[in-house]
């Protein structure tokens, strides 16, 4: 990236947040959308979960593969590499399961993704990694992508204070 602003920022969220749709408009910045990269590359998981139907990543061996990156890294596990600054991406369980849903997930998985998401689980692994200084939580619930990738330009920026703690969505368990 460029300027003053961090070199690496991880957009993370539990899945069905919006990440990938609104990275997808960050066309100002190298986008890593890394769980295409794990998926492409048979080095990068060690195992696959027959029960969620997904990759068991390696992520020893994913930052080995990203090397000296730069730019900003989309996904649920983001938060897990080295980043300088990373922006959460929060949404209402509800609206969570009626997107994965959408996307043909099973209702376990969807039921897991809201109840993860309810608890705040990515918001916690993220502030206990990098601090609570360096993350800031978009509630991407009622905005379009846009707006959504616009609060993620605000955060790497740097023009919004960090924010984690700001969205409430426990009333959901």
């Amino acid at each position: 990236m460029t300027g003053d602003g961090p070199d690496r920022v991880a957009v993370t969220g539990t899945p069905g947040t919006g990440k990938s749709t609104a990275t997808a408009l960050l066309e100002e910045y190298e986008v890593i959308h890394l769980n295409d990269l794990i998926k492409a590359h048979e080095d990068l998981w060690t195992e696959r979960d027959a029960e969620r139907d997904t990759l068991v990543a390696d992520l020893d061996a994913v930052a080995d593969h990203l090397g000296d990156w730069t730019g900003v890294l989309d996904s649920h596990l983001a938060h897990h590499l080295d980043v300088d600054r990373v922006v959460v991406l929060r949404c209402r369980p509800e609206t969570v399961e009626e997107r994965l849903l959408e996307r043909g997930e099973s209702t376990a998985t969807t039921a897991e993704n809201a109840e993860s998401e309810a608890l705040d689980v990515i918001l916690s692994e993220a502030v206990s990694i990098h601090g609570v200084e360096n993350v800031y939580e978009v509630d991407t619930t009622d905005l379009p992508p846009e707006a959504v990738a616009e609060a993620i330009r605000e955060a790497i920026a740097g023009t919004v204070e960090p924010s984690a703690g700001t969205v409430d969505f426990t009333d959901y368990v």
